[in-house]
């Protein structure tokens, strides 16, 4: 994707990077809001306080409203892998959807243009590109159970479980904690945007299929040196 392919649109709503983070993290979310010139409208707003680096419609316009290298205000508190501050470590794209249907095709194809240059940029790898649920999981749903991960994957944008380990239900909190998530939130949380994100037709206690898809995360993207897990 070129400058050309996407329209400026300035929110005020920004500020530096932090202690001299810069974007190590992707965050996306849905706007949850009528169409795209309301979101637009609302993330350019000084009255709401709220932006995003980009914005794109269900039809596949692409918007930015905050330059990349500097803090947009679209995560709010929450944790990833131990971090905090989330604004300062990441680039933040909102889609148009309201969380209950499924992701446009224009969009969709909009976003897979998009994302390889912000990761070249900035070297974020696919592990990089998280939702907004993984990291305020009490707070925040999106971009929900209709967001298509696994297409992400399948082009090397996004990381998605190979399933090939197993693991105990009792070690769901350590495995959790390896691969990112903060257990302060609680399991019921964390749980549920794991489901949201790996396994959207899942509901219901912890299950086996769960401890696979962390055992193998937890194994693959550890926060800290991974131990044996069979």
């Amino acid at each position: 994707m070129t400058a050309s392919d996407v329209i400026a649109h300035p929110s005020p709503n920004f500020g530096p990077r932090r202690d001299g983070l810069l974007p190590s993290l992707i965050v996306i979310h849905y706007t949850a809001m009528a169409d795209a010139p309301s979101a637009l409208a609302r993330l350019c707003s000084e009255e709401f306080e709220v932006s995003a680096h980009y914005l794109i419609c269900k039809k596949g316009q692409v918007y930015q409203m905050v330059e990349e290298s500097a803090r947009a205000w679209h995560a709010g508190a929450g944790m990833w892998r131990g971090m905090a501050d989330i604004n300062s470590r990441s680039i933040g794209i909102e889609l148009d959807n309201d969380g209950q249907t499924p992701f446009s095709e224009p969009q969709m194809t909009a976003l897979e243009t998009l994302l390889p240059g912000i990761m070249t940029r900035w070297n974020i790898a696919p592990e990089g590109l998280i939702g907004h649920s993984d990291m305020a999981p009490t707070r925040k749903a999106d971009p929900g159970r209709k967001f298509d991960w696994a297409r992400l994957a399948l082009q090397g944008l996004a990381i998605w479980p190979e399933g090939t380990k197993t693991a105990d239900q009792t070690e769901f909190a350590t495995l959790a904690t390896r691969f990112g998530y903060d257990m302060t939130q609680g399991e019921g949380a964390v749980l549920d945007a794991l489901r949201q994100r790996f396994a959207p037709w899942r509901d219901g206690p912890v299950q086996d299929a769960d401890m696979a898809t962390l055992a193998d995360l937890a194994a693959r993207f550890p926060v800290e040196p991974p131990q044996n897990i069979t």
